[in-house]
């Protein structure tokens, strides 16, 4: 016999909340959130070359590929339901320079990507990066002049380099730099040119963050990069700044916005879903995804447990979608 004093417990009889988790049926029948691969953007990485591809070492399953391998990875997505790939090149070191202008060349990587992707898998759709960090011989996102991050003209080569996207097949223009006015100017230039169909998804609230180590590896920016980007990119202490910043690329023609990076910041995605009615979008970036993928190599953690549980928490926090690296291995996951 229990020497335990007996409590009265009839006022639990109509709140037994557990009662809603009994069963696996009944845990399915009441989920307030669902995952599928609609949810999921895939970044990949393409390199120049013919049939090659080369891993990241700082992100276990991830490679850079070249244009026609990037169209079997289209390919692959589109079979799993992704709807979408965002493309990052990792341009020459003969291309870089000071000014960026391999970043509205015609044919540098990111377009021959995008006509490649377009004419064999137009069912997918197609995400380009605008920031000159992956063309610039210094890593910076912007044009530097003795030290300083030049605001407008830095702009003014952005709007080539969407214009010059738009022309080769992109659906929708992501500006990653966090130049001010850079949403507005775009969006005039493609009006200008007839792309009014083109969609913006601006970086609006992209943090001065230490995740991002393993893609500057993946672009090769990181060990070019001279400086730090914190005047440009947000302080991570700040959340209302964040808020004006969305503010403003709404107002400017921004058709979505996203929060970069991901988990650390999912206040960030709550308090943009809350204030303001546009599609919300998050990039779960690579630091993150490395930690993840370590961890689970490691045994500290179950890998796929960690990534499905991530990934749902960007839905619950109020995302419309998530930029992944996750996004293959995931979807092929919820569809088995």
């Amino acid at each position: 016999m229990s020497n335990w004093p007996k409590h009265d417990m009839s006022f639990l009889e109509g709140r037994r909340q557990r009662r809603l988790r009994r069963t696996g049926w009944m845990r399915n029948m009441l989920r307030e959130t669902v995952l599928t691969p609609h949810d999921f953007i895939l970044p990949i990485f393409v390199e120049a070359g013919t049939n090659s591809r080369s891993q990241i070492k700082t992100m276990p399953g991830v490679e850079r590929v070249s244009v026609d391998l990037a169209v079997d990875v289209a390919r692959a997505a589109a079979a799993e339901g992704i709807p979408a790939l965002a493309i990052f090149p990792n341009t020459e070191d003969e291309r870089r320079s000071e000014n960026g202008s391999e970043a509205f060349n015609p044919d540098n990587l990111t377009a021959r990507a995008l006509r490649a992707i377009k004419e064999k898998v137009p069912e997918i759709g197609l995400i380009t990066d605008v920031a000159l960090d992956e063309y610039s011989s210094d890593g910076q996102d912007g044009l530097v002049r003795d030290g300083e991050i030049l605001n407008d003209e830095t702009v003014e080569v952005m709007v080539k380099a969407a214009l010059m996207q738009a022309r080769a097949g992109a659906d929708i223009i992501a500006p990653s730099d966090m130049m001010d006015g850079r949403v507005a100017a775009i969006r005039q230039a493609l009006d200008a040119e007839g792309f009014e169909q083109v969609a913006i998804m601006s970086y609006s609230a992209k943090f001065a963050s230490a995740f991002y180590g393993p893609f500057r590896e993946a672009v090769g920016s990181g060990s070019r990069l001279v400086g730090d980007k914190r005047t440009y990119q947000l302080d991570f202490a700040n959340s209302d700044e964040a808020m004006r910043e969305v503010d403003q690329d709404i107002a400017e023609g921004a058709d979505m916005v996203m929060v970069k990076p991901g988990m650390p910041y999912l206040d960030i995605v709550r308090r943009v879903r809350d204030e303001f009615d546009v599609p919300v979008f998050a990039y779960q970036v690579s630091g993150e995804y490395a930690m993840l993928k370590l961890a689970g190599a490691a045994g500290a953690i179950n890998g796929e447990a960690a990534m499905m549980e991530s990934l749902m928490a960007f839905k619950r926090a109020g995302c419309d979608g998530v930029l992944t690296y996750f996004a293959l291995e995931a979807a092929r996951v919820l569809n088995r």
